[in-house]
């Protein structure tokens, strides 16, 4: 199926996607416990600034607001009722802003997981969580979405009910999982899992990859599990903008705007197409990644003690894949001052 982000693919070496959602509407009020998706109708101006402060920053593709639009995640507020409104908005919005970018801009519509344990270790069966990915993803779609993206998802049942899913809805997608388990998803998937698991897919995602976890150094580690398994997908990386910390009451992100340019160029250096920020990252941050991509040249992939170097240690001694992989020194390593 031809659409904007293959197109993209096509004629780019890199894509820069966008940054966080809930960083940024947090800083313009959002309160903790909140739905940002309501905000897609009681504060429709706001999120077009969300979208226009990642297209004003230089991303090609950014994501809407409807991350926890399943009816699953809307039901803890009352707003089980108005999936197919919320997204559609959510969707119409991102049009809009993309419409009048002046330049090839893809709009992302954000899936994430239900938040609840899929069978046979929980009791959301396939069929129910197929229903309500379904439900999610047409209204996307009648938002003028150019392709659908799930993302944050820890269990392949999960991953590979949303694929039945967008496969109903008959549009083109992209998938990502968070490993921020020693390398591994909450249950337990490594890179190269994933890596095999969009392979038997009847109908594969146009890319996949990582998205959140712990911080720059780890997902970069994850992009090249996924690169060593040889895939010919474009691989995303979208990863937070360093380690979160708590401060004054409130959960900061170290990573700075020059670590998260660093970050985007090993990222394409390391086997990503599609690179992004999640948690933390702020448009200031996209313009430095931006800046890198652009006026950095393409480098030999980097090694695990280069990423330690330039971006700090790992938060765990492997990646999941393999116990001796990473030696314990490559996580205690200083960042160079």
């Amino acid at each position: 199926m031809t659409n904007t982000l293959s197109k993209l693919l096509e004629s780019n070496d890199a894509i820069l996607a966008d940054g966080a959602t809930g960083t940024n509407l947090f800083n313009m009020g959002l309160q903790s416990g909140d739905a940002p998706e309501l905000w897609n109708v009681d504060a429709p101006d706001k999120i077009r600034a969300l979208y226009q402060g990642s297209v004003d920053a230089g991303s090609d593709l950014f994501l809407t607001n409807t991350f926890g639009g399943t009816a699953a995640r809307l039901k803890l507020h009352d707003a089980h009722n108005r999936v197919a409104e919320l997204n559609r908005i959510g969707a119409e919005l991102g049009r809009e802003i993309a419409d009048k970018a002046g330049r090839p801009v893809v709009v992302a519509g954000s899936v994430g997981p239900t938040g609840e344990i899929m069978e046979p270790v929980g009791s959301l069966s396939h069929a129910e969580a197929v229903e309500m990915f379904h439900e999610q993803a047409e209204a996307l779609k009648e938002g003028g979405v150019d392709v659908l993206w799930v993302e944050t998802i820890s269990a392949p049942e999960e991953f590979r009910a949303a694929a039945e899913a967008f496969a109903l809805t008959d549009m083109p997608w992209c998938g990502t999982m968070s490993f921020d388990t020693a390398g591994r998803t909450m249950m337990g998937v490594t890179s190269a899992d994933l890596a095999q698991l969009v392979e038997t897919l009847p109908n594969p995602p146009i890319a996949f990859g990582a998205n959140c976890g712990t911080g720059a150094s780890d997902i970069l580690r994850t992009v090249l599990g996924f690169a060593a398994q040889g895939t010919e997908r474009p691989l995303i990386s979208k990863g937070n903008a360093g380690i979160p910390k708590y401060v004054d009451g409130h959960i900061h992100y170290d990573g700075t705007p020059e670590l998260m340019g660093q970050y985007a160029g090993m990222a394409r250096d390391a086997g990503a197409t599609i690179i992004g920020g999640c948690c933390g990252t702020m448009p200031d941050h996209l313009r430095k990644m931006r800046e890198a991509l652009d006026t950095t040249p393409r480098g030999e992939r980097p090694t695990l003690d280069q990423i330690t170097d330039a971006l700090g240690p790992f938060t765990s001694a492997s990646d999941g894949t393999d116990d001796d992989a990473a030696p314990e020194r490559r996580t205690r390593r200083r960042r160079r001052a």
